[in-house]
């Protein structure tokens, strides 16, 4: 499986078989400064409704859209969906959210969209089993890096992907990276957008992988 991060909360995942899955594709404009994405896929998931996150439109392609919570199987990735929320305050603020997970090749990645909010027992248990974790961490729209921190321990993959953070082709109000890497072991900065992960060969101790957007 490979995994490349386009930018924002927006992911290409690609399959052994060569299934793209398209994740929280954005509209680009105002604050938002990453290029447009012109990639095809063959599932585009949704976590919300919100402009930077459900640009379904740029995508190529005729891709199903995903958008949760009923379990679904689109060209052999298993796909499942637990409802959130945008805010820390049950959604009066932003509305929900959708923790979309999605199997394949062995490897269960887990993206968490906009969380608004630290995860109750229950949340936890209903995601289950997480290989990969795509994690916000810029705060104000999102959990901000200390939750981040604590959600990502409790879902405990063997692997964290941040995103949704201010970097120069992100202007929101929200925190760069930096803020959750603090104090963190087994960082890699990557000069690269994509990586390749394997089943039996995931790392043995929590690793957090900084991607550079391909966008």
């Amino acid at each position: 499986m490979k995994i490349k991060w386009l930018g924002h909360a927006s992911f290409l995942i690609t399959s052994d078989n060569g299934t793209k899955i398209i994740t929280d594709p954005y509209t680009a404009g105002g604050a938002l400064k990453y290029a447009e994405i012109k990639e095809s896929a063959d599932v585009v998931t949704v976590s919300h409704e919100h402009f930077d996150h459900n640009n379904v439109a740029s995508v190529g392609g005729t891709p199903q859209v995903y958008k949760g919570p009923a379990p679904s199987e689109i060209k052999g990735v298993k796909f499942t969906g637990t409802a959130t929320f945008h805010d820390d305050t049950k959604g009066s603020q932003r509305g929900s959210n959708m923790i979309i997970c999605m199997e394949a090749d062995g490897v269960r990645v887990c993206h968490l969209g906009d969380l608004g909010h630290p995860l109750s027992p229950q949340e936890v248990e209903i995601i289950g089993k997480v290989d990969i974790a795509l994690a916000p961490c810029g705060g104000f729209y999102t959990i901000n890096a200390d939750v981040a921190t604590e959600v990502t321990g409790k879902l405990n993959p063997r692997v964290i992907i941040p995103m949704h953070f201010k970097n120069e082709r992100c202007e929101f109000p929200v925190a760069g990276v930096d803020e959750f890497l603090k104090d963190k072991k087994n960082v890699q900065m990557m000069t690269v957008s994509e990586v390749e992960f394997k089943a039996g060969k995931l790392p043995s101790a929590k690793q957090i992988v900084v991607l550079k957007p391909a966008l």
